[in-house]
């Protein structure tokens, strides 16, 4: 049996699929770390960088946490995929922050993504008795989050991941690859200013994720793949409209910092576009360096500027809370035509009891590319415990 990275063959090819001959979309291996966990960020259309601090901020900007009111949370997430399909293929989360004083926490988060059982058998014989394996992939990072002023703070991320999807042959010589990377974020959040119907705050946040080296499967040359590194950048504002009703909006943009794919030519200049010459497209693609790939990423684009700016994607989220208890949420996701085509609109809603919070999320595509999350129910569990700090 060959040895196969299954994920991008059989999963994430729906996500990522090309709607018309005209997509040059970018792919990367360990996709899952792209994917929201928790069902407050998913709710607002994947909108997390900028939005109030959390428990799930580690995903999405753990600078947050120097800003967080309670003093410790835990939360726990599950995300079920392709269920349409499946019902055996889902994304797990754990999270645990802890704000040790007015100037700083540290956070961990551990991310399990398992694609089930999946049945091999060497030969088209229906009576032969099949080989189950169950691939899957991991990450486990850490944070620490510092205030520099009292309104702004940046943080410090490190990740280790590990995916093992790899189809052991029979003289059993597959093994799983791994790899790490590191997240550097920002988040400023205002004082409360009076307006004249309402109080406001405002809020902005930047995280530059994922930043490490390309993940290889076996040891051949050219059989690597770049990380999803992406910068996240956003604002949000809250309309504070009294003790009781706050209403929270927020816009944020995404880009890959992974090159672009080129476009094929007669490479080896034999007059002809041959199977050669994809072969050197993508030795040449695939021999790039981690670093110099996060630079070509802001100009290699071949349709030029125009291309480079469909590269970006953007949410916009909102969020209604009453006395900060319960919440209703709403967003919109947007990704180019040809970039992927990921278009959706998501709702959610938020239940706080004494120390435990529960949140929900649900997703309509709008695209004419099917979302592997189109119908999908979201759950998080929260816990938030110790001493409260006060939001000035």
């Amino acid at each position: 049996m060959k040895k196969l990275p299954l994920l991008f063959a059989c999963l994430f090819v729906i996500s990522f699929a090309k709607a018309q001959e005209q997509q040059n979309v970018i792919t990367t291996g360990v996709p899952f770390l792209l994917v929201a966990a928790d069902a407050r960020a998913a709710g607002m259309g994947d909108n997390g960088v900028a939005t109030s601090a959390d428990t799930y901020s580690q995903q999405w900007n753990p600078a947050k946490y120097a800003f967080a009111i309670d003093k410790q949370g835990f939360s726990v997430s599950y995300t079920p995929y392709l269920t349409d399909l499946v019902n055996d293929i889902s994304l797990g989360q754990l999270t645990y922050y802890n704000r040790v004083n007015e100037r700083s926490a540290f956070a961990g988060s551990f991310r399990y993504f398992g694609l089930g059982n999946i049945e091999l058998r060497e030969t088209g014989d229906p009576n032969e008795i099949p080989r189950t394996v169950s691939p899957s992939e991991f990450a486990f990072d850490g944070s620490y989050a510092l205030k520099l002023s009292e309104k702004f703070s940046m943080a410090v991320g490190a990740r280790f991941i590990n995916s093992n999807l790899k189809v052991a042959s029979d003289v059993g010589d597959a093994s799983s690859a791994s790899t790490f990377a590191i997240d550097v974020a920002g988040f400023f959040q205002s004082d409360e200013v009076a307006y004249n119907d309402f109080n406001g705050r405002w809020r902005a946040g930047f995280n530059l994720q994922n930043l490490g080296p390309k993940i290889k499967y076996d040891n051949t040359e050219f059989n690597s793949n770049f990380i999803p590194a992406n910068l996240k950048i956003g604002t949000g504002f809250d309309f504070i409209l009294d003790d009781y009703n706050k209403v929270a909006l927020n816009v944020e943009f995404n880009k890959l910092l992974v090159p672009t794919p080129q476009e094929v030519t007669d490479l080896n200049e034999d007059g002809t576009i041959d199977s050669a010459d994809y072969n050197i497209a993508n030795q040449n693609y695939n021999s790039m360096g981690w670093t110099s790939g996060i630079f070509k990423s802001f100009s290699d684009a071949p349709g030029g500027f125009s291309e480079e700016l469909k590269e970006f994607t953007y949410s916009v989220g909102a969020e209604y809370l009453y006395q900060d208890s319960f919440a209703l949420r709403m967003g919109y996701f947007h990704e180019s035509p040809v970039k992927g085509a990921r278009e959706y609109l998501s709702l959610g809603a938020g239940f706080k009891y004494n120390v435990v919070k529960v949140d929900v999320s649900y997703l309509f595509s709008t695209s004419k590319i099917k979302n592997p999350l189109e119908n999908t129910l979201r759950f998080s569990l929260t816990f938030n415990f110790g001493d409260q700090y006060e939001e000035y």
